[in-house]
C-alpha cells in the first residue's frame, strides 16, 4: 500500500520474532485503509478527538475479526462495514453539534 506501512509491517514481524512469535506481515487493503483513515478523521472532529488513533486501531481489529468470522467477505464488504460505522459517527457528531448551537 505504502512504503512506510510496508516497513512498519516488517518491524512488527521482527519484533514478534524476538518474542518467539511468528506472524505474517500485516497488510492493508487500500480501500479498507482509506475508510479507516476517514473514520479517524471523523473521530478527530468529535468532542473526544484524542481517541482518533484508538478508533483506527479498533476499526482494524474489528476488520480482522470480521475476516475470521466471515472468510467470504470481500474488501468491498469490509469497506461497507466501516463506512456504516463512520456514517453513524458523523451523524451523531452532527446531531451533537446542532444541540450545542
Amino acid at each position: 500500500m505504502n512504503d512506510w506501512l510496508t516497513a512498519l509491517g516488517r518491524r512488527l514481524v521482527e519484533a514478534a520474532f524476538r518474542r518467539q512469535a511468528a506472524i505474517d506481515p500485516p497488510e492493508l487493503d487500500p480501500d479498507v485503509a482509506a475508510e479507516i483513515l476517514d473514520l479517524a478523521r471523523v473521530a478527530a472532529h468529535t468532542q473526544e478527538r484524542r481517541f482518533a488513533p484508538l478508533a483506527s486501531f479498533m476499526a482494524g481489529v474489528a476488520v480482522e475479526r470480521m475476516r475470521h468470522a466471515r472468510a467470504d467477505l470481500s474488501s468491498a464488504d469490509l469497506v461497507a462495514y466501516l463506512h456504516e460505522v463512520r456514517e453513524s459517527l458523523e451523524k451523531e457528531s452532527a446531531d451533537l453539534s446542532q444541540q450545542v448551537s
